[in-house]
């Protein structure tokens, strides 16, 4: 009797054993592929059982979480939804996220192992922490001028802080409102295909996810390299540039919208805005060297993130050398964001120096202490200083006597460079109007925003768009919004 005792109990024993061992292997080995069966409910209903952690624009909440009492418990909220979207993005139970929603999701959503004070017994007990904060750079007054500047026409602003890579200001129009896409019932479905549906594509991110052909702004670059380069020494001396000029190894000829650019020094061809003159001289100055100072402003880079990605900006590297004199002028494959336009604004107004954008300034704890800070930001070195000395007064030029008038601020130092990017089959489409600047305050040491705007559907006839008289009037009240902030 014994004997069937002891036995029974050891039996027992090995089906205790066998069954921890089961309950670890799908607690611990099969947990991950549970976790993502898309038939499992639980970590979303855990995901939305607590407010997501806000988003934080001049220190005030630009998020929130509305608690619905239903199985997904906490919807996502927004404050002034089409202003803050080209940053914020959306976070959506049907959909997913996007933006700063995406790129800072574990910080928001509380799964960030920072968050937990004990991440192994977290793990061990599946508890959750609660979502983070994440404090952005933008400064909202230079934000709500853009947003109103652009009055409802397509385009896109982008503002940094010249010395640090701060951005100030992203916008992007026609906006959206991302509140209706937070549930998941019918209403965030019709919102989604409404959205889809519009031809302008309110969810396209215009200022760091579309490129358009940046026109006669690309002529800083073009500037630049023939500066550092040495093809260009003194800027008063005549080019020998014919108008019009014809492109190399072919028939076509290359004209200017304005005149007096035969023969023009740089500093003329800069001030009207001379084709010829500046196509002349990226053939001059070669394809290396243009690539080069392209690249050294930032073109051509896929890795760039602000924290979420931004479309590469594009300078062909296999010319002949007719695409390289249009490329150099911001036509045939050159193609730059707004971002990256204010950057190479940014890199005049600093020495030369471009500092990588950041959008995130720190990420907090629910308490408000500080979990991780943006820190030094990389810095490259896009001219020589002495030739961003010189492309400065060349831009104060353009605004003080030439096409960029509209965008002069009184009491500050300001430098811009306007641009009409022809684009379509045939050049049919409407011209865009671009407009790069930066400007100083009267008290300030050196540059303490530049801007770039781009405009796709510019208020005027055909013949008459322009950066000057489209874009520029947008980049003066976003620069103005940022040094009277300084005050």
């Amino acid at each position: 009797m014994t004997r069937h005792i002891r036995h029974a109990g050891v039996f027992c024993a090995l089906l205790l054993v066998a069954l921890l061992l089961n309950a670890a292997r799908v607690q611990v080995v099969q947990a991950p592929a549970y976790d993502g069966n898309p038939a499992n409910r639980r970590p979303e209903i855990f995901r939305y059982g607590q407010p997501r952690g806000d988003i934080l624009v001049g220190g005030r909440p630009v998020t929130g979480s509305k608690d619905t009492r239903e199985h997904l418990r906490y919807e996502r909220t927004y404050t002034d939804g089409p202003l803050y979207a080209p940053v914020t993005g959306f976070a959506s139970q049907l959909y997913g996220t996007t933006l700063l929603e995406k790129a800072e999701d574990g910080i928001l959503s509380g799964t960030d192992p920072m968050l937990a004070p004990f991440p192994l017994w977290n793990d061990f007990t599946r508890a959750h922490s609660r979502g983070g904060d994440v404090v952005t750079t933008l400064d909202p007054a230079a934000q709500r001028a853009a947003y109103r500047g652009l009055a409802g026409r397509k385009g896109a602003v982008a503002a940094l802080e010249p010395s640090t890579g701060r951005i100030l200001a992203l916008v992007s129009a026609p906006s959206y409102d991302p509140r209706p896409l937070s549930g998941n019932g019918a209403a965030a479905t019709r919102a989604w295909r409404r959205l889809n549906a519009d031809r302008d594509h309110p969810m396209l991110n215009r200022a760091v996810r579309q490129t358009y052909p940046p026109g006669s702004t690309f002529k800083v670059v073009t500037a630049a390299a023939a500066l550092d380069s040495g093809v260009v020494g003194n800027l008063d001396a005549p080019t020998d540039s014919p108008d019009p000029y014809t492109l190399p190894g072919t028939r076509t000829r290359l004209t200017n919208a304005s005149r007096g650019c035969r023969d023009a020094s740089v500093r003329e061809a800069f001030t009207l805005s001379c084709n010829t003159v500046f196509a002349k001289l990226g053939v001059e100055v070669g394809v290396a060297d243009m690539t080069a100072t392209a690249h050294a402003f930032g073109f051509d880079n896929p890795a760039l993130r602000v924290p979420f990605p931004v479309a590469r900006s594009t300078f062909g590297t296999s010319l002949d050398r007719a695409q390289l004199a249009l490329s150099s002028i911001g036509q045939y494959n050159t193609r730059a964001t707004p971002l990256q336009m204010a950057m190479v604004a940014a890199a005049v107004a600093n020495g030369g120096q471009v500092r990588e954008p950041y959008l995130v300034e720190r990420t907090t704890r629910p308490g408000g202490s500080t979990l991780a800070t943006a820190g030094p930001r990389a810095v490259r070195q896009a001219m020589y200083p002495s030739t961003a000395v010189r492309l400065r007064a060349l831009m104060r030029e353009v605004v003080e006597d030439g096409t960029g008038h509209r965008a002069a601020i009184r009491g500050a130092k300001v430098g811009g460079k306007t641009g009409t990017a022809q684009h379509g089959l045939g050049n049919s489409g409407t011209p865009y109007a671009w407009f790069v600047s930066w400007a100083q305050g009267e008290r300030d040491p050196a540059p303490r925003v530049a801007v770039a705007v781009v405009v796709e559907d510019a208020e005027a006839d055909r013949g008459d768009i322009s950066g000057g008289g489209d874009a520029a009037p947008i980049a003066r009240v976003v620069m103005e919004a940022v040094l009277k902030a300084g005050r």
